[in-house]
């Protein structure tokens, strides 16, 4: 039974249809998983084991019929707490959120159900989701499978730890800076943060996607099929397409690929780090494709003027609180937020132009290449009690230069574990892709999959 927490969604998916496994028992080793590891890991709100066995039990009912509601009828899947499920409250992640049930699915949320996927629970995300770990004044910490005195990332901290710890196949986490990548990369995992306007969200928001979290490319690719239809609430998204998602056996020979090692600003990339990710690059080269270097083109006044643009957003939309629900806010978000307080609106339009500045430069850099190679994150996970990896409310966005450019410039970007440090961390490979060409991208990444060393076991 508990081998049955192991399984991709797409091996379930095969078992369902064979009837040689039903979603009851996959739910049932799936929730055992949890009860084993979630009183350490801590990545779960809202949790609600007999909702979920109540969906797996249609769910099977649906298969012996023959009857499947979607892609994912009865895969167990957990969706991360800002995106809305009806009735259960969205806390974003701080003890300053008035605690009320929402009204309504959000997209993501409406097109699992009406696939059939099982929801579990949702996953845990800091303050706001503006920290690159699990740290939050609502939660107690996340921690990371791999290391639980680390942090699994943020701000997809819980999706992230669900997905090492199998706690079922398939999470749907959020990114505007890096939120899925960053902790997909410190937990070995697959994260896609789609093109811009791709998935539907609701509130939209410039640069804000959501994407998965999975095990497996392919993993990745179907839940991307399932959470890509179209919702008439995002007014910032695609017009509705029909790609080819699961159609990912493609040579990667004649591939034009950059090789990005210095992101211009930020953190020094770690040895260990690089290393990998040169020698993904080589792997590359080998199969066929053609490498060439990427000139750092991320620079101190864009990142900084984009941290001027949100911290001014934040300290508007803190001023809206009362003061008892404005002091909750953890201290490290505060003393961020407090950093916005008496800019100038020549100084906060000149940070939002930075969004514009920092697109036009990651075109320019990539944009006759088919995908760019670079690490997600120049260091590995800090600790777990860590708001990110220099600890610093003065210098928040020194990690995301090699995950930020993409947010903005809304380019499909995925992380893919490449490797592993010395002290047995895992290290992500990013792959960035053409706009819009999100199938390329989980094409290439799916070809690195079979390129790359062999994966160590799963944190158990």
């Amino acid at each position: 039974m508990s081998d049955l927490a192991e399984l991709s969604a797409l091996e379930l998916i095969d078992e369902y249809r064979a009837g040689t496994v039903s979603p009851v028992e996959v739910t049932e080793a799936v929730l055992a998983r949890i009860d084993a590891r979630e009183p350490v890991l801590r990545a779960l709100y809202a949790a609600d084991p007999d909702a979920a066995r109540a969906a797996a039990r249609a769910a099977e009912q649906r298969w012996r019929a023959g009857e499947p509601l979607g892609p994912v009828d009865g895969v167990p899947l957990t969706l991360k707490e800002n995106i809305a499920t009806q009735g259960t409250p969205v806390p974003l992640g701080t003890a300053a959120t008035e605690l009320v049930p929402a009204a309504e699915d959000a997209p993501a949320a409406a097109r699992l159900r009406e696939s059939g996927g099982v929801l579990l629970a949702k996953t845990t995300m800091p303050d706001y989701g503006m920290l690159t770990s699990g740290l939050s004044s609502f939660h107690p910490a996340t921690r990371n499978p791999w290391d639980t005195a680390r942090t699994p990332g943020g701000s997809s901290a819980g999706a992230a730890a669900a997905a090492a710890a199998g706690y079922g196949p398939l999470h749907v986490g959020t990114d505007i800076g890096g939120s899925v990548r960053l902790p997909a990369a410190w937990c070995g995992l697959v994260g896609l943060k789609p093109s811009f306007g791709r998935v539907p969200v609701f509130p939209p928001y410039p640069g804000r996607v959501a994407g998965p979290l999975t095990r497996t490319v392919a993993d990745a690719a179907l839940l991307m099929e399932v959470i890509c239809r179209a919702d008439p609430r995002d007014h910032l998204c695609l017009p509705p397409a029909e790609l080819p998602w699961r159609d990912l056996d493609r040579d990667p020979a004649g591939l034009r690929v950059g090789l990005h090692l210095d992101a211009g600003v930020g953190l020094p990339v770690e040895p260990e780090i690089r290393a990998a990710v040169e020698d993904a690059a080589r792997r590359f080269e080998s199969a066929g494709a053609t490498v060439e270097p990427v000139e750092p083109f991320l620079t101190r006044e864009m990142l900084d003027g984009l941290d001027r643009f949100w911290r001014t957003r934040f300290v508007v939309e803190a001023g809206k609180l009362p003061a008892q629900r404005r002091d909750r806010i953890l201290p490290y978000i505060a003393r961020w937020v407090e950093g916005g307080a008496g800019l100038s609106g020549e100084d906060v339009y000149r940070g939002y132009a930075q969004i514009d500045a920092m697109t036009v430069a990651a075109l320019a850099a990539t944009g006759d290449l088919d995908v760019v190679l670079s690490p997600v994150c120049p260091v590995s996970a800090s600790p777990f009690d860590w708001a990110s990896p220099l600890n610093d409310p003065e210098r928040p966005f020194e990690h995301i230069a090699f995950t930020v450019p993409y947010n903005m410039s809304g380019q499909p970007s995925v992380s893919v574990n490449c490797g592993y440090t010395s002290e047995g961390q895992p290290i992500g490979l990013q792959l960035t892709g053409r706009r819009f060409d999100d199938v390329g991208v989980l094409r290439a990444a799916a070809a690195f999959e079979r390129m790359r060393p062999a994966q160590r076991p799963w944190p158990a």
